[in-house]
């Protein structure tokens, strides 16, 4: 009997060490709260982030162990990557944006439209709309197709009524990053200096890559299987995330 308890506890302890390593080094589970990536990422989504993308810092680990500010083997992000990282204002605070801006860029909004290093970025209005919840709100959307500089394409949604239409111009330091949602009228991004503001390159934990479930909780719990048809988004299943 005795044995038997020691035996289960050596292999309840060799998967938490395994699930640590996986976690730690390889992908890690990420869920979305907000609606701040629509139509990218939903509500009720959730996904795995590659941790080996940019390399390892001390967010690579559980806690955020230590003060150590350098990456190992680190890789640089690309523009227009999902990126999840932690907030500066407390270095705890997972959030999900896109790369937008990388060190040295000027990122300004004129007129409603965004411009790196004074260019004008593409954007393509679709004929799709989107009613999204912002908090307690809910407001119209104009979907948009923008192009980045490099080539990268996604979609994004702004406000039909009160969308930001200029900013100042945000210069990022050295060794920083610039992000913002893809749901530009109702995200908490680098825009917001005293909030988010430019995001240290230690501070990035990964890159989300593929959705592997989502279930629209406004329509139902998971557990009522019940209602599985209308509750559980199938088509999102192992989405690659663009």
């Amino acid at each position: 009997m005795k044995n038997k308890i020691i035996e289960n506890i050596k292999t309840l302890v060799y998967a938490v060490i395994i699930a640590l390593i996986i976690r730690s080094f390889l992908f890690q589970p990420f869920y979305i709260p907000s609606s701040s990536m629509e139509p990218t990422l939903l509500i009720g989504d959730r996904l795995f982030v590659s941790k080996y993308s940019y390399g390892y810092s001390r967010h690579s680990f559980p806690f955020s162990p230590s003060n150590y500010e350098k990456r190992f083997i680190k890789k640089d992000p690309e523009r227009g990557d999902v990126v999840v990282f932690k907030t500066p204002s407390d270095d705890r605070t997972d959030y999900i944006k896109r790369l937008i801006g990388l060190p040295g860029d000027k990122i300004q909004i004129i007129d409603g439209d965004l411009h790196i290093n004074d260019i004008k970025i593409t954007k393509i209005k679709s004929s799709k709309t989107l009613n999204i919840n912002c908090g307690k709100q809910n407001f119209k959307t104009n979907i948009f197709q923008e192009t980045l500089p490099n080539g990268k394409s996604y979609l994004t949604a702004y406000s039909k009524v009160g969308t930001m239409k200029n900013t100042n111009v945000f210069e990022v330091p050295i060794k920083h990053y610039f992000f913002m949602g893809d749901n530009r009228d109702c995200s908490k991004d680098s825009r917001y200096l005293s909030s988010v503001g430019y995001v240290k390159s230690t501070n990035l934990v990964g890159k989300a890559r593929l959705t592997f479930f989502s279930n629209d909780k406004s329509k139902g719990s998971f557990f009522k299987f019940w209602k599985w048809d209308e509750t559980l988004r199938v088509s999102r299943f192992f989405k690659k995330i663009k």
